[in-house]
């Protein structure tokens, strides 16, 4: 039996998994959805001393306390940096990481670096690292409203409702898991890996990461691996919101090792 451990991002908490989950199970699947501190029905715990470690040590606890032999951890948006960082500390019990929509999290960046580093000028980019400066008391960042979230969030395909439900349930969210440099070792890049894009206004998708390895771009040449599969969702930024059966369908595939597979740049002769 395949075991599941849901990571979401910001804002949000293990609620936003509900049909996954669903799916999932229904498919013979045990499935753990992570709530990290300060986030979803853990808001109550927000404060100003949780970072990215914080959440590392939830995932790290979860996983401890989970009597699969090893599990599937599925890190979306955010949730990827403290699902990296768990993967790291527990490398042994991750059978595959997923990467849902999510950045590659790289050894000594936040995610706030990876943003101002990596992510195409534009809106997207401005609000995501003006986030800092919008938080309250210096630590707390207030959820979008609806209309923030149908402005910014990248929301084709979720349905209204599923919209109603986002909003009410979206929590403020803490400000230094954003801020605080992951460290990481290359264990993480040693395990078996799956990347979902989601390609309805996103910035990459299967050729184009397929075109940076084929140039030789070192960061990405381990992503030729055979261990490593790729797949696309022709969705906005929430999938298990707008087609769950679909991710569930994926993440199933997923935990197969399955997926499409990246050819590695040819060695130059010598």
């Amino acid at each position: 039996m395949t075991t599941f451990v849901l990571v979401s991002g910001g804002y949000t908490g293990g609620w936003l998994w509900r049909d996954v989950a669903a799916g999932l199970r229904s498919a013979g699947a045990e499935v753990h959805p992570a709530t990290l501190t300060g986030l979803g029905d853990r808001r109550h715990l927000a404060g100003p001393g949780v970072d990215l470690d914080t959440h590392i040590e939830d995932l790290t606890q979860l996983i401890d306390h989970i009597d699969a032999p090893d599990v599937v951890l599925v890190g979306y948006c955010y949730g990827i940096y403290p699902s990296a960082g768990a993967a790291d500390r527990r490398p042994d019990r991750i059978a595959r990481l997923v990467y849902l929509d999510s950045p590659m999290p790289q050894d000594g960046y936040s995610m706030i670096d990876q943003i101002r580093e990596q992510m195409p000028d534009g809106p997207a980019r401005d609000r995501a690292l003006s986030q800092q400066e919008r938080a309250e008391d210096g630590w707390r960042i207030p959820a979008p409203s609806r209309a923030e979230w149908q402005a910014h969030g990248n929301l084709a395909g979720v349905s209204d409702e599923a919209l109603d439900r986002l909003a009410r349930l979206a929590s403020a969210a803490p400000a230094g898991p954003y801020a605080q440099r992951l460290r990481v070792s290359e264990a993480v890049g040693a395990l078996p890996m799956t990347g979902v894009f989601c390609t309805t206004g996103g910035t990459m998708d299967i050729a184009g990461l397929g075109a940076l390895v084929a140039s030789g771009l070192p960061l990405v040449q381990h992503l030729a691996d055979p261990r490593a599969a790729f797949f696309e969702l022709a969705t906005g930024h929430w999938p298990m919101l707008s087609m769950p059966d679909e991710l569930t369908g994926v993440l199933l595939r997923a935990a197969a090792g399955e997926g499409h597979r990246l050819t590695a740049m040819p060695a130059p002769l010598s």
